[in-house]
């Protein structure tokens, strides 16, 4: 069992601290420190929001991110009960800190595609029949900084990626439309690789036709598709073209399907809960790491699980 004792001294000697904070301050396996904060001998705020996630491994797809580890190390502080004020005040400093990173983050996103443009649509007039998205984490002011390792190169990064939606009019030529996923590509490699940058940038260039076939909803890619088009938010381009995909998925009743796979999640995810504090021991069960964390963030969480 997780050291109640160790815990409460940690938290008394060094005043609040986040998941992480409280997993270095101790030593403790992350799964049984989880569980044992979860007691009414300490206070635990949590900061941001929940948001729905899909996941091909889990039944019915929906679940909620972030994850419940993610959500403790990452987002969560706590305190002991004496404490209970200053764990608001600094519950209040992280949303604001997080805040500032999604913010900042997004400014990156807008210097990336302004590079981008400029370089294949220098004429402002020429970026009518395009808009440019952004979605993920930075859309929910949920965005974090802590170093990761990105897949592709092993690299480190800097916390979230950068999730970019470009979707061009049917009529935008064909030249252009490459251009742009060229230049793209390009500069991705070159905000990651570089140390001082250390971002990591997903992007799609479809056509608004292709928007057209996967609003069908019928298949796990094309879910996928229309839940990252329905959070997204506007960068640049032609406002008009995002008002009209928004209008098209409103119109194939895939909001409101999202609405109810978001439902679902929020219910999945409390009986995860209550399922994982049943879990006698503090030794993650084998069954236990899907409802713990999701499949991208083993690798990240392997030296605290």
């Amino acid at each position: 069992m997780a050291d109640l004792a160790a815990i409460h001294r940690a938290l008394t000697e060094s005043g609040p601290l986040t998941g992480a904070g409280l997993q270095e301050a101790t030593g403790e396996e992350v799964f049984g420190l989880w569980k044992a904060c979860q007691s009414d001998q300490f206070v635990c705020r949590r900061i941001g929001r929940r948001y729905l996630r899909l996941d091909r491994t889990v039944p019915g797809y929906a679940r909620l991110s972030p994850s419940i580890l993610r959500e403790f190390v990452t987002y969560t502080v706590i305190g002991v009960p004496e404490q209970a004020a200053t764990v608001d005040r600094e519950a209040a400093k992280l949303q604001r800190r997080t805040v500032a990173i999604s913010r900042g983050k997004r400014r990156v996103a807008e210097r990336f595609m302004a590079e981008v443009l400029d370089e294949v649509l220098p004429e402002p007039a020429d970026r009518d029949r395009l808009c440019v998205l952004i979605a993920g984490d930075v859309v929910f002011e949920m965005s974090h900084d802590v170093s990761r390792r990105e897949s592709s190169t092993g690299g480190l990064v800097d916390g979230s990626d950068l999730d970019l939606v470009l979707l061009a009019a049917d009529d935008l030529d064909d030249e252009v439309v490459e251009a742009l996923d060229d230049a793209i590509r390009k500069r991705k490699w070159l905000y990651l690789r570089n140390p001082a940058l250390r971002e990591e940038v997903d992007y799609v260039v479809k056509r608004f036709s292709k928007l057209v076939e996967q609003a069908g909803f019928d298949t796990f890619q094309h879910m996928v598709a229309c839940k990252v088009f329905d959070e997204a938010q506007f960068l640049t381009g032609n406002h008009e073209l995002h008002e009209a995909g928004r209008r098209l998925l409103a119109e194939r009743n895939v909001i409101d399907r999202l609405r109810d796979l978001e439902a679902q999640a929020a219910v999945r995810r409390a009986e995860r809960e209550r399922y994982l504090l049943g879990v006698p021991g503090d030794e993650l069960p084998d069954d236990g790491a899907q409802h713990f964390y999701s499949p991208d963030e083993a690798a990240e969480f392997e030296h605290l699980t």
